[in-house]
């Protein structure tokens, strides 16, 4: 049977509350009785669980992570970023998702009752802001990851939107392509937004204003760039490129375009974003804009872990530039 602190506390002759203040060094305990308990606890080869000393010390060593859902593309990137520093830095990782909608946010809310993390890790789910505003108010450090809303209330980890979709408009301008179709994700996304405007930017400032014909709204899904593509090809609207606002929806676009006997990228350049392991893997390997995905989440846990050994929350956003993948679906060298 494992050694408990009730059996310290009666071998060495006192109760189990000094006990824990001699393990925690919280309370005033009389120095030969700190040293009697001391010697019981290496005489029965006591360890004392790591969630009952941060328990008493106020802290759990838990960091918690609040995601929509595990199913979207790119979290396990960041899920994974996230976990790496968290597990190096001797804490423990609680995860949360929104898939059961209010019943996932009453198992999320007893959780945060019963303090069981010392601070939050939000991608932030629909309909979720309110509750985590209120809980960062009433002290719970929370992180925001890919802060799709821009809260200045928070710190967050974010990455270079705008920039990244510049670099795909002027990358297809290089190519010669002037009429590209945009599927965007969103539009009440901050993302979304940021990548349209940037991509459009990056035409207009070419003198091609990007036809509106073309600006599509998907929702980041494998069929909202097939049928994207499906409908503008029976429609006989012209387009020489696609920029996708991630590489699920730019793998639709790709399969609509074999499905039409279009080659690509002779007949159409495709662009994606995120640049996920899928973009390596499409028919043709997809060009697109690498989101920093991982280190996001790591960077987003070592704040929030800095924090919690005392270092201030940062006061401006930490920005993780993109960077750009070229492959088949744009180039054919």
């Amino acid at each position: 049977m494992p050694i408990t602190i009730a059996d310290v506390a009666t071998r060495a002759g006192v109760s189990k509350t000094t006990v824990s203040r001699v393990l925690n060094g919280k309370g005033e305990v009389h120095v030969h009785t700190a040293d009697r308990v001391r010697a019981v606890i290496s005489d029965l080869g006591y360890v004392p669980s790591a969630r009952a000393v941060g328990l008493a010390r106020g802290r759990t060593r838990v960091v918690g992570m609040l995601v929509p859902s595990l199913t979207w593309p790119w979290m396990g990137e960041v899920l994974q970023g996230a976990a790496d520093v968290v597990e190096s830095e001797g804490y423990g990782l609680l995860l949360f998702t929104c898939t059961q909608g209010d019943e996932s946010m009453r198992r999320f809310a007893s959780q945060v009752s019963a303090k069981s993390f010392d601070g939050l890790l939000v991608v932030e789910p629909e309909g979720t802001l309110d509750y985590i505003t209120e809980l960062h108010e009433r002290g719970l450090p929370v992180i925001l990851i890919d802060d799709r809303g821009h809260q200045p209330g928070f710190a967050s980890v974010r990455t270079t939107n705008e920039e990244g979709a510049r670099a795909a408009a002027a990358h297809l301008l290089a190519l010669g392509r002037r009429r590209p179709l945009v599927v965007t994700g969103l539009r009440r996304f901050g993302c979304t937004r940021e990548r349209l405007a940037g991509f459009a930017a990056g035409y207009a400032r070419a003198g091609l204003p990007i036809d509106p014909a073309l600006v599509v709204e998907g929702d980041f899904t494998f069929e909202c760039g097939r049928v994207a593509v499906e409908r503008l090809l029976a429609e006989g609207v012209p387009f020489d490129a696609v920029f996708a606002h991630n590489d699920l929806s730019a793998a639709g676009a790709l399969q609509a375009l074999r499905d039409a006997g279009r080659r690509v990228p002779q007949h159409v350049a495709v662009v994606g974003f995120d640049d996920l392991p899928l973009a390596g893997h499409t028919h043709p390997p997809l060009t697109s804009v690498h989101q920093p995905l991982r280190e996001m989440g790591a960077a987003a846990a070592r704040a929030l872990i800095a924090h919690l050994a005392g270092t201030p929350l940062p006061g401006t956003p930490t920005v993780i530039p993109t960077s750009f993948t070229v492959r088949a679906s744009t180039s054919t060298t």
